[in-house]
Formats: structure tokens, C-alpha cells, sequence
């Protein structure tokens, strides 16, 4: 996998955990942690493809993460999202938050009748949840705790939309669907999540 896909399947992820992963950012964002975060990607890669792989455990910040949705990633973000945000909680929970064009949205969607919670919504607005991210052997799974959209619980299929119609790419057509497991890139076996950092387990 080359680090330009790494990178891509990391930023998916991170826009995922937003949409669907209370947010208070603890430092101050900067291209410096960006770039760090980049450099990290860069080793995982590299010794992803070693063989054999290195045993190598690589601690990855909230700042780090934060910071490269920021910056480095700036333009690789989906139109319609703005200012996505990730709180690395510990014990396995993360948190999230994006700001969701959802006028954008909803023009490629129909209205889900009177009962919608969209219905009743438009312009930018942001969207919050919570939940545990399980990993071992070199697979992941996302457990949604709640979702809400301007402090109203969202039902967690129209988070599914959400999430669907945000992180489609020509790898991932149906997008990120928040139930199904996944497989960790670059020979990650384990991401262990603790308060402020993951540590990312090859």
C-alpha cells in the first residue's frame, strides 16, 4: 500500500470517527503536528511493506490527528464537510464533530417524510457522536454509543446516510459503513486507545 493510500484510507477513517465518533480540542492546532503525523504515516508504510515487519508500536496524538485534518488533509476533505475534529477519549472511546453542509445532502436525497429530523434542517450545522473503536489482529470495528445533529438525538440510520454519502470514494463506492468491520492498513495489528493518543500496534 503506497502512502499516498494510507493516507487516503487514514483520512476516511478520521472523517468517519467525526460524523460518527463531545469535542474540545486540548492544544493548539499546527502544521507542525500536521507534518508529524505525515512523517509517522510514512514510517508505518515503510514498515508495513518490510519482511518481515518490524514489531513497532507508534503513538499518534489528538493534536497530531487534529492537526492534519487541518492542514495536510485541507483538501482531500469532501465538499460539504468543514472542520472535522476527533477527542481521543481513552479506554477504546472516541468523539467527534463536523460541520455538515446538509443543504448538500439533501439534494441527493429524499425526504424521509414528517418524521425526518432532517426535514426540519439546512445550512451548516454540526454533528456529534460517540463511540468505541475495538481492534485486534489486524482488524477494526466501530461500536456507535449516539449520534446528535444541534443537540437532537439522530436516529443512527440517518447517521448511516450521512456517513455513506461522505466517504464514498472509488475504492470505497458504498462508503463507510459504521457496523462492518474493516482491515487496518499497512500490517497494523492493534490500536490501542488511550486518553489523548492511540498507539498505533504493527
Amino acid at each position: 500500500m503506497t502512502v499516498r493510500k494510507i493516507g487516503n484510507s487514514l483520512l476516511v477513517g478520521l472523517l468517519a470517527l467525526s460524523l460518527c465518533g463531545p469535542n474540545a480540542i486540548a492544544g493548539q492546532l499546527s502544521k507542525q503536528e500536521g507534518d508529524r503525523l505525515q512523517r509517522k504515516i510514512e514510517d508505518l508504510t515503510k514498515n508495513g511493506s518490510a519482511l518481515p515487519v518490524a514489531a513497532r508500536r507508534t503513538p499518534v496524538s489528538e493534536d497530531e490527528v487534529n492537526s492534519y485534518l487541518a492542514f495536510n488533509a485541507k483538501d482531500k476533505i469532501p465538499q460539504g464537510l468543514t472542520n472535522p475534529r476527533v477527542t481521543i477519549v481513552g479506554e477504546g472511546r472516541l468523539v467527534g464533530r463536523v460541520l455538515v453542509e446538509l443543504d448538500e445532502f439533501k439534494r441527493h436525497r429524499s425526504t424521509g417524510g414528517l418524521m425526518d429530523p432532517l426535514r426540519y434542517i439546512s445550512g451548516k450545522v454540526p454533528v456529534t457522536a460517540r463511540g468505541v473503536l475495538h481492534t485486534q489482529e489486524g482488524k477494526g470495528q466501530f461500536q456507535l454509543g449516539s449520534a446528535e445533529i444541534l443537540g437532537v438525538p439522530l436516529p443512527k440510520p440517518i447517521l448511516q446516510e450521512l456517513v455513506t454519502f461522505f466517504s464514498r470514494t472509488p475504492e470505497r463506492p458504498k462508503g463507510f459503513d459504521i457496523d462492518a468491520p474493516f482491515n487496518l492498513p499497512v500490517k497494523i495489528r492493534e490500536v490501542v486507545i488511550g486518553k489523548g493518543e492511540a498507539v498505533m500496534v504493527q
